[in-house]
């Protein structure tokens, strides 16, 4: 009997790492160049496969990125100007938002995330923690996000 638990608890546990992948990226393709955001699956399972359904699907495929300010690029809005998108919880964790951090956007109530909006700080944003969805961080091609402008597309987002 045991050894029967034993062979079901291991089985469980590898449909579960197969089903949660923890170390995907997803490359964001822009005129401006590309940048690689390590997924933070931990932090917010639900958001991250969200967001990876919906990049693997290509609904960010000409969206564009609709605010840009000195500490933040925001985009993925349906409507393209920070007013659409559906819910989801906001999954909050320990995760600190400095600089290349990746989070979701939302409204007044801290419960409710936007489903397609995403950010990146441009630098420290400290005020976020434990305020917003930690979606990851940006391991690479931070020149490009801190070239982006608004109206800037979004021509593809390529997870691995």
């Amino acid at each position: 009997m045991i050894l029967a638990l034993g062979i079901f608890a291991t089985t469980l546990t590898a449909c579960s790492a197969k089903e949660t992948k923890v170390d995907q990226t997803a490359t964001i393709k822009t005129d401006r160049g590309d940048f690689v955001i390590n997924l933070d699956s931990k932090a917010a399972p639900n958001s991250a496969l969200n967001f990876i359904k919906k990049a693997s699907g290509g609904e960010y495929s000409g969206r564009t990125f609709h605010r840009v300010e000195d500490w933040v690029v925001q985009g993925g809005d349906p409507a393209g100007n920070g007013t659409g998108g559906g819910d989801q919880a906001t999954e909050l964790s320990e995760s600190n938002f400095s600089e290349g951090a990746v989070g979701i956007a939302r409204g007044g109530d801290i419960k409710v995330s936007n489903a397609d909006q995403f950010f990146i700080c441009t630098k420290e944003c400290n005020f976020l923690n434990n305020q917003y969805t930690y979606l990851g961080k940006v391991t690479s091609g931070m020149d490009v996000v801190k070239q982006i402008k608004v109206g800037d597309k979004i021509n593809a987002i390529e997870i691995k």
